[in-house]
């Protein structure tokens, strides 16, 4: 599984494209965060990322460090106002935690943790249902570039833009399960102890049989 295959694994999982993966390429600078995360933040994502990715019989999501991970993809490719549903996310699991339960998430039981984010799972994906359905097509997205290009000043459109992202901006629930499968499957466990890792792939042979081994992480 290379990262495209992954890319494209988690826009189909969270129902979206991958949020700040632009800042994955070259040249790409979201601005760092000056809100920086606290150890219990870090311990409190990596809980939630070890509800999404159990460890099992192979490592979960704790044991690759992905609340360390979250933390650090947040601060340094988010933007601004994602940064600001991300950050207003963690306190709505707390929220939501008190709220259903009575009590933190860090001191939920497993069953309850799992009760609590299958329900944010499921207001993630209608949200993500309802932005795709606001989406244009393509030839009205280029009516309406070429009539706001005619129409408005930059300053006017550069508005309209900040106010088209501001209304466009994802779930919490869908950055923080992105962030759980893009840190756990691109780090050194998700990769060699769950993906197969070959460092230097060998020959093309597009009839190699299949006998159920997991993909490949390179």
């Amino acid at each position: 599984m290379n990262r495209r295959e992954l890319l494209k694994m988690i826009a189909l999982t969270t129902g979206t494209a991958m949020i700040g993966g632009k800042s994955l390429f070259a040249f790409s600078d979201a601005g760092q965060s000056d809100h920086p995360f606290s150890s219990q933040d870090v311990e409190r994502l990596d809980e939630l990322a070890e509800t999404i990715l159990p460890r099992t019989d192979t490592p979960g999501a704790k044991d690759a460090g992905v609340g360390e991970f979250m933390a650090m993809f947040v601060s340094d490719c988010y933007t601004p106002s994602e940064r600001e549903v991300f950050y207003f996310g963690l306190a709505q699991l707390e929220a939501r935690s008190r709220a259903a339960y009575q009590r933190d998430f860090m001191a939920l039981s497993g069953e309850q943790r799992l009760e609590l984010i299958t329900e944010l799972d499921r207001e993630a994906m209608a949200h993500a249902r309802q932005q795709a359905r606001k989406q244009p097509t393509p030839a009205e997205a280029l009516t309406i570039e070429t009539q706001t290009a005619q129409n408005q000043t930059a300053e006017n459109q550069s508005s309209q833009e900040h106010v088209e992202s501001e209304e466009a901006l994802p779930h919490y629930f869908t950055m923080m399960k992105q962030l759980t499968l893009f840190g756990f499957f691109t780090s050194e466990v998700g990769a060699t102890e769950v993906l197969r890792y070959e460092a230097v792939p060998g020959r093309y042979d597009g009839c190699a049989p299949y006998n159920g081994e997991p993909a490949w992480a390179t």
